[in-house]
């Protein structure tokens, strides 16, 4: 965040790059960056002749440069945004001649998602030197939660800790997806609004009291009769509560739950600090691992292992998702 802030902030100032190359696994960052170039660095008399937006599906190298190379019509630059950039990863590294003699009165933004440039080859090295390098990194499950905060702190609003980890399960680690959402709470709620379980239900659709954080909770402190209930909703709802999911999200809690157990110091703060989770969140594996010792911990991993390769088909006769499911959870919690 600080360094997206940062070259924002240059851009503002008028210290402007002539090359942005915008890549890596998380296309959120690299739209951001690209798309305040597109609306910022001209201004609207000046976009009609000297804004031109190119795919990489549809253009060469040749063709980038060959815009890039032209001189601005009745102002002091022009933009050359390449997106999809990824599409030219075979020929990308003929860019080359470019960038080690850019024009000086253009502004060329590489939106190069999912992929990065070979830090050993020359181009790499030649945008280092003339131009802006931007890696925008995916980030972990676990600083999805954190982002929200950072975001939505950012424009006068909070989060529950339960309401982020419901957004984070529900739509994984999509930033440009969690920011549509988070965007679609902030237009019904006023400014200074803290986000509740309650305002994700009925603005995004996600249910409050049936989804794998309550599950996970349930199974934790073996609640039979709740977690039984939230499995036969997810069963009736398999598309949008994929066994694969629930799987994935139980083996997280229980491989972070047998660290718990190895921890010497299990202090709220070290908890969190190990875990990598929220403090709010410590008490459910303290709670968890009272119902769960050690043993019984690598014993439902390996209960999960099963019933992931039994959702893939092997070995499940024909089983569904739903009794796979029902399957795992008696195992676990009996």
């Amino acid at each position: 965040m600080e360094r997206i802030n940062q070259i924002v902030s240059d851009i503002k100032d008028g210290n402007l790059k002539p090359i942005y190359f915008l890549m890596g696994e998380e296309p959120y960052y690299i739209d951001k960056i690209a798309g305040y170039i597109e609306k910022n660095v001209l201004t609207e008399e000046e976009k009609g002749f000297n804004q031109m937006v190119l795919y990489g599906r549809d253009v060469s190298i040749e063709d980038i440069v060959s815009n890039a190379k032209r001189f601005p019509m009745m102002s002091e630059r022009q933009v050359v945004i390449v997106k999809e950039a990824q599409e030219l990863s075979r020929t990308i590294e003929n860019l080359l001649g470019y960038v080690e003699n850019p024009q000086p009165s253009t502004v060329l933004v590489i939106c190069y998602k999912y992929k990065k440039l070979d830090k050993r080859k020359k181009l790499y090295k030649a945008v280092d030197k003339t131009g802006l390098l931007f890696e925008s990194k995916k980030l972990y499950d676990n600083q999805v939660g954190d982002w929200i905060r950072r975001v939505l702190s950012g424009k006068d609003y909070h989060i529950e800790p339960k309401a982020a980890l419901m957004l984070v399960e529900f739509l994984g680690t999509d930033l440009s997806k969690i920011a549509n959402e988070l965007e679609k709470l902030m237009i019904v709620l006023p400014k200074s609004s803290t986000i509740s379980a309650t305002h994700i239900e009925e603005n995004i659709g996600i249910s409050k009291d049936f989804n794998n954080f309550e599950l996970r909770k349930a199974v934790g402190e073996k609640q039979i009769v709740k977690a039984n209930q939230i499995i036969n909703y997810f069963g009736q709802n398999p598309k949008s509560n994929p066994l694969v999911m629930t799987i994935s999200l139980l083996n997280s809690f229980f491989t972070q739950l047998l660290i718990y157990h190895g921890l010497s110091n299990k202090s709220k703060g070290n908890v969190a600090k190990a875990l990598r989770i929220n403090p709010y969140f410590v008490d459910d594996y303290q709670k968890a691992s009272r119902n769960y010792p050690m043993r019984k911990v690598s014993q439902v991993i390996s209960l999960l292992r099963d019933a992931d390769v039994k959702s893939k088909g092997v070995g499940a006769a024909n089983l569904s998702h739903g009794d796979i499911l029902k399957e795992l959870l008696f195992k676990v919690m009996h």
